[in-house]
């Protein structure tokens, strides 16, 4: 457990400033995944905090038994909210029962890549040109190249096994405030 700050669900009164990172760091307050849109403002989720300090935020989207990472963003560098963050969403999901704790990401996104797998996850699949159809039907707005100049092209569907969210929770688990 870290002591850099606590994490706490995300209220209604924190949707103007979500809403405001959002469209800072993503230019959307929407994201694409597996074929449908999520208005993250609308989801549940969790705020790692420092004081009064924003270090990073999750939005999440329980269905079918599972808890879907919808958006992870850490937005202060090694303090550890994502790490944080994600124990939250792994609590959630035990909390709610679920068979599942998965998230995607993009096939340009090298540092979510290194970032999930460090923690456990692991890949289960590639959605070949996923992006590519989420921009021609769902959101116009996703950028032709990300990361590194990198084509965004592709869904990677990456999940944390449930026989290891425990030991996620308690070894990355931040106090609630």
């Amino acid at each position: 457990m870290s002591g850099a700050g606590t994490v706490r669900p995300l209220t209604e009164t924190d949707r103007p400033e979500l809403e405001r990172h959002l469209r800072a760091g993503w230019g959307s307050t929407r994201m694409a995944s597996r074929g449908r849109v999520l208005e993250i403002t609308q989801l549940p989720g969790f705020v790692a905090r420092r004081h009064r300090e924003w270090l990073g935020y999750a939005a999440y989207h329980l269905a079918d038994g599972a808890l879907e990472v919808a958006l992870l963003e850490s937005l202060v560098a090694d303090r550890g909210a994502g790490s944080a963050l994600l124990a939250a969403c792994a609590l959630e999901a035990q909390r709610s029962r679920c068979s599942r704790l998965w998230l995607i990401t993009t096939n340009d996104n090298i540092d979510a890549l290194r970032f999930y797998q460090a923690r456990g996850f692991r890949l289960v699949a590639l959605h070949r040109g996923a992006v590519d159809e989420a921009r021609r039907a769902l959101k116009p707005e996703i950028p032709e190249r990300g990361a590194y100049g990198i084509p965004i092209r592709d869904e990677l569907e990456l999940e944390l096994p449930p026989e290891e969210w425990p030991a996620f929770v308690e070894r990355h688990a931040w106090p609630s405030s």
